[in-house]
């Protein structure tokens, strides 16, 4: 991909950018959150983006989490709109023996989380987020070929046009190198629905 399409939102301190490559190193203390359940506001995570006003359109990126180690510790996409609207995708660090996969989905600046258990020697996953106009599907896979979904939304602010790539932090007093390769932009690969007609 064209790397020089990417710019940042909060640019980290420490990152490499080259052709088919981004490296960031978190700061201690960043997140994205938005009030649900832990009633506070986390605005702080660097966020690499592109911008299109394409409708119909699939991402792919494979992330590397490797030399993460401490809790929340996280790596992966992201569809930064404005402080209260946003989802994001990623492998959540917890302990030696198990972690997080999961999305939060952030409409008009409350979040919600959607995760499932996965083993803490998962170290890289790829993740494909699809639009189709104002609803949005997010995959995985850990091999980059056989992608299972994580869920669909609708993003209120997300029928225009839109920004979305990469984003790393470390909520707690840590840091770590997060890794992604292999991006690429292609035909929407999210079919359209075809059975129950719409209302």
């Amino acid at each position: 991909m064209d790397m020089t399409v990417f710019q940042w939102t909060r640019e980290p301190k420490l990152y490499h950018i080259d052709n088919d490559r981004a490296e960031i190193v978190t700061e201690p203390y960043t997140d994205l959150w938005q009030r649900t359940y832990y009633h506070f506001q986390n605005d702080n995570a660097p966020v690499l983006q592109m911008e299109t006003d394409e409708r119909f359109f699939s991402f792919v990126v494979k992330t590397d989490l490797s030399d993460s180690h401490h809790r929340f510790d996280q790596c992966g996409i992201v569809m930064y709109l404005d402080s209260e609207n946003w989802l994001k995708a990623s492998i959540e660090y917890e302990n030696e023996t198990f972690q997080h996969l999961g999305s939060v989905v952030t409409n008009d600046g409350y979040s919600d989380w959607a995760t499932v258990v996965i083993p803490a020697s998962v170290r890289t996953m790829w993740y494909r987020f699809s639009r189709r106009e104002d609803d949005y599907r997010i995959e995985c896979a850990e091999d980059g070929v056989h992608f299972r979904q994580m869920r669909i939304c609708h993003m209120k602010k997300g029928g225009g046009t839109i920004r979305f790539g990469l984003y790393a932090c470390s909520p707690e007093g840590s840091s770590f190198k997060a890794v992604f390769t292999d991006m690429e932009m292609m035909d929407c690969q999210w079919s359209a629905h075809d059975g129950q007609q719409p209302d």
